[in-house]
């Protein structure tokens, strides 16, 4: 590997972290959010201002929305795949699971994604490495957040079932997201919130009459911050990587994102980080290296 090829690989991993980063804080500021502003009227102000923000983006950008109506419609599966659906199965389910127990069936997207890449799609490379880095990064998942999270498995099994089926619609929205490959990452996510925002807002409407409500201040500037740093901001870094690093590459952020809970506990709570916890998170990152390393080593010797 040349040491520009090296260096890409570098921040591309980078941004990886960063992804988990935004996509990890989220559960902060939802919890802040949810505490004044109901799930669904809180989904629908995170869509809609990240489609606002999304878009003053691709005017700083001077880039422009599609116009060919086959694309509207890949939006709209994506948009379903990655948000609509996903969020609403995992919302409802997180309601009646432990969120330690959530964390760890919400992290098996990579897995999902590499037996649907070796059995049904094929669109990228596949190993026993990849598999051992996978199964790695689950491990260590369920190290950081304790072996106790799976004292409920089994019961409530519907919920249980929703939380892993949004795990795997994940999956699917990250080999879905490779079709976009000649369309800006910008433009992508952009068309996903907008097809959210048309979907989630009247529902809110509907079932929830937000013009009824009375949010805490600070309930609103924690969906605003969800709305633009944790879905605006974080969706342009998941479609650019899904064509960088890949299907599987990009859910691996999945594993990551337990230990930034652990992090933000130990920066703002003044929490310790035990020897097991240590270990989970050891174990994410040789999961993420070993998923994402070999893979963009052959793509640059096949470069060269």
């Amino acid at each position: 590997m040349t040491d520009r090829s090296e260096t890409k690989l570098w921040f591309e991993l980078c941004m990886l972290g960063l992804l988990a980063l935004l996509w990890g804080s989220s559960y902060l500021f939802l919890k802040v959010a949810v505490d004044t502003i109901p799930p669904l009227t809180l989904i629908a102000i995170r869509v809609s201002v990240a489609a606002i923000f999304l878009m003053m983006v691709m005017t700083w950008r001077q880039e422009k929305l599609p116009r060919e109506k086959k694309i509207w419609g890949q939006l709209f599966v994506q948009s379903n795949l990655n948000s609509i659906c996903a969020w609403t199965l995992l919302a409802w389910g997180q309601q009646y699971v432990a969120s330690s127990l959530s964390s760890v069936l919400n992290s098996t997207s990579p897995i999902f994604v590499f037996f649907l890449t070796l059995f049904v799609t094929r669109h990228e490379a596949t190993n026993g490495l990849r598999l051992i880095g996978a199964c790695f990064g689950v491990s260590g998942v369920i190290l950081i957040v304790g072996f106790d999270a799976f004292e409920g498995l089994g019961q409530q099994v519907v919920a249980q079932l929703a939380v892993l089926l949004s795990a795997f619609l994940y999956a699917i929205a990250a080999i879905y997201g490779k079709r976009f490959s000649d369309v800006s990452p910008t433009v992508v996510a952009t068309g996903t919130m907008i097809w959210a925002s048309v979907c989630l807002i009247p529902a809110s409407l509907i079932f929830e009459q937000p013009w009824t409500l009375q949010p805490s201040m600070i309930s609103i500037l924690a969906a605003l911050t969800l709305a633009v740093f944790c879905t605006g901001c974080a969706l342009l870094i998941y479609f650019r990587l899904i064509q960088t690093l890949g299907s599987l590459g990009v859910t691996s952020q999945s594993y990551l994102r337990a230990g930034v809970g652990v992090l933000l506990g130990v920066f703002l709570l003044g929490e310790h980080i035990t020897p097991i916890i240590g270990l989970g998170l050891l174990f994410a990152i040789i999961g993420v290296a070993a998923i994402n390393l070999p893979a963009r080593k052959r793509a640059s010797k096949s470069s060269n």
